[in-house]
């Protein structure tokens, strides 16, 4: 009898919390002012089209920081300001443009990473490839004066490191590749006096390959810059050899020009030929006098009954500066930042703390993320869940949790299905996984190493936009124009909904079942209850 009143009573909570779920005048708010008064979309024409892109160390960045500082304000909201870090130099990235001057002139395709030096106003010199050995260096070190130096290899998005390990390396290259030359000298003769006999010629020895094999050489003989082959969209990211030991002093002073394949590739041929023509470049990479403190935007909506309890919501306010950071990561900042307003326009009044983080640094290797678990390893336990988006602006379908979760997340995305008949959305469960040990490459690594829930949303591009986040990843491509308005809004919508549903939870999701318990795990935990 007792066992039936308790079922009994359990059916009836649950009937109740879900008749809530649905019922809440908040959650219908957020809903209703998300389909007809959504502004994700102004927020990230304000991030990319009006500060641009957004490296830390930036006038843009520090810009778009204090901007986001006083949305959340205008919004009711608290906001923390927090320091990660500083950068020992500042950068900021004006316009640039190239071409060539000869009978087939053409204007150039090209970006530079940042951090890297740009040109003296409008520089135009004649064009080199760059030597391999000694001798071939000792052999045109006169022309190498004001000259553009194609180097080898194909870009990655970094520029050549010049530091003194870097030239450690090239100096031992060019030791072998003098050895090499040698032996190729003699081959060179064999193969002469082998003419006209029945000797067969001997193939030449390859040399090895080192872009910029002399760089430090060639930039005191006068180069004006260097130029190698990348492909398209172009991708360029910043200095991330040599930017921590920069001062004003010590800045870069070679361009590093990563161009267009196929303009490569006619230049090169051209160069071989040893025909007459010039480039000439203007970029316009200016530096700012350091340290330069950057920040992670904190907006706080504190909680009533667990205000030491939380749910993060966030997505990385810093973008490469080659395009605008439309999509990385605008598409998952903007989302956040309009999720928190739909919150607090509908009156919300979580009963744990939301906070809503745009990470600073995340391009830079996740310095902002990283920074704040580092600093909050006590409250962890404390986090409900950190929902993070930064893959790309697709449209969220559903989510996936783990069964001891499964009950609250029905309660939770009960009335999503009920926004937008074109976005089905689905509750789906995951069987326990292994605790990463190392962050993986975005701003939720950092706490799935620790252990806190992740839970993010599942995305598509259900409609057919045919979006391809490789073509935009760290490209020239990243722009405003790659974004998907009606997904971008629907993202926004749901975040909210999600976010504000875990905050009002009567409890902290269960971590029961999350991940896979080890060994070593189990073992301090049980050492540490029998401690108590």
């Amino acid at each position: 009898m007792k066992k039936a009143i308790t079922t009994t009573l359990c059916i009836c909570l649950m009937v109740v919390t879900n008749v809530i779920g649905q019922s809440d005048p908040v959650v219908k708010s957020i809903i209703e002012i998300g389909t007809t008064d959504n502004q994700t979309m102004n927020h990230l024409d304000i991030l990319s089209n009006r500060f641009g892109g957004r490296p830390i160390g930036s006038d843009a960045y520090e810009n778009a920081a204090l901007w986001a500082e006083s949305k959340f304000l205008e919004w009711g909201m608290e906001v923390e300001m927090d320091v990660v870090g500083e950068l020992p130099v500042g950068f900021n990235r004006g316009p640039w443009f190239g071409r060539m001057l000869s009978d087939n002139g053409m204007h150039l395709h090209f970006a530079t990473p940042s951090y890297t030096s740009g040109t003296k106003g409008i520089q135009r010199g004649h064009v080199l490839i760059e030597p391999k050995t000694q001798a071939q260096f000792d052999r045109m070190k006169k022309r190498l004066n004001g000259a553009w130096i194609l180097i080898s290899g194909t870009n990655e998005g970094w520029p050549i490191d010049y530091s003194e390990k870097a030239d450690s390396i090239r100096l031992t290259i060019i030791e072998k590749n003098a050895e090499t030359e040698n032996k190729n000298n003699e081959i060179r003769r064999e193969n002469w006096y082998a003419r006209g006999t029945d000797k067969p010629q001997k193939e030449l020895l390859e040399l090895m390959e080192e872009p910029a094999l002399f760089y430090k050489e060639m930039r005191e003989a006068g180069i004006l810059g260097i130029i190698q082959k990348s492909k398209v969209p172009i991708r360029v990211m910043y200095d991330r050899k040599n930017l921590m030991d920069m001062t004003f002093e010590t800045l870069p002073t070679v361009p590093d020009i990563k161009l267009d394949e196929h303009q490569y590739d006619i230049i090169e041929q051209m160069a071989k030929e040893r025909r007459y023509f010039e480039l000439e470049f203007d970029i316009r990479n200016h530096f700012k006098m350091g340290p330069v403190k950057y920040h992670n935007v904190i907006g706080i909506i504190p909680g009533t009954e667990f205000p030491d309890e939380y749910v993060i919501m966030s997505g990385h306010l810093d973008s490469y500066d080659v395009a605008t950071g439309g999509v990385d990561d605008g598409s998952g900042a903007t989302p956040t930042m309009e999720a928190a307003r739909l919150i607090m326009e509908a009156g919300g009044k979580p009963k744990r703390t939301i906070l809503a983080i745009l990470w600073a640094g995340e391009e830079f290797g996740l310095l902002g993320s990283q920074s704040w678990v580092d600093r909050h390893k006590d409250e962890l336990h404390k986090v409900s869940n950190m929902v993070n988006r930064d893959g790309g602006p697709t449209v969220p379908t559903g989510i996936t949790v783990s069964d001891t979760m499964f009950a609250d997340f029905e309660i939770i995305c009960e009335s999503i299905n009920d926004i937008n008949p074109d976005f089905p959305f689905s509750i789906n469960k995951r069987e326990p996984r292994e605790k990463p040990t190392k962050a993986w490459g975005t701003d939720s690594g950092p706490f799935a190493v620790e252990g806190v829930p992740t839970i993010g949303l599942n995305t598509g591009d259900t409609k057919g936009y045919n979006f391809n986040y490789r073509e935009i990843w760290h490209t020239e491509r990243d722009l405003y124009n790659k974004s998907i308005k009606e997904y971008q809004e629907h993202a926004a919508t749901v975040t909210a909904i999600v976010v504000y549903g875990i905050a009002n939870l009567d409890h902290l999701l269960q971590r029961d079942g999350y991940y896979v318990e080890k060994k070593e795990d189990l073992k301090k935990k049980n050492k540490k209850k029998k401690r108590k």
